[in-house]
């Protein structure tokens, strides 16, 4: 019996690294022409390819969303049978979605820094540790 990691090393793209790194990088408008270019088996396995892989989860979705039911639990079982619910799951709409992920911006201060009570450097006489030379 195979491990899941043994699975997941031996996993094949189902179409060229040219074409997936074109999914990858199109954006929203470009992107279903390229998802119409594949069959719609390879599209599934694509997808299924992609589910698989935590920076691809969007696009596996997007993908998804063009493949029929059936195809997608012929070749993922369960987990097609989830992907094809989540791709067909109605989505919040997001404010401007940025390309790499969905980070959350970065925020300044203003209020004025912390002020600290000024340091003592003066010894006293009495406190005052000789140290041999």
């Amino acid at each position: 019996m195979w491990s899941s990691r043994d699975t997941f090393e031996n996993d094949i793209c189902p179409v060229k690294d040219d074409l997936l790194g074109a999914m990858y990088r199109a954006n929203e408008h470009g992107l279903p022409q390229l998802i119409a270019s594949v069959a719609p088996d390879v599209r599934a396995m694509l997808a299924l390819f992609c589910y698989r892989r935590s920076h691809l989860h969007t696009l596996a979705l997007s993908i998804a969303s063009s493949c029929s039911e059936r195809d997608l639990i012929q070749l993922g079982g369960r987990v097609g049978s989830t992907l094809f619910a989540l791709s067909r799951a109605v989505r919040q709409p997001h404010a401007a979605p940025a390309a790499h992920g969905q980070r959350k911006p970065i925020t300044l201060s203003t209020r004025p820094l912390s002020t600290f009570a000024p340091l003592d450097d003066q010894i006293d006489d009495d406190e005052a540790v000789l140290i041999p030379a």
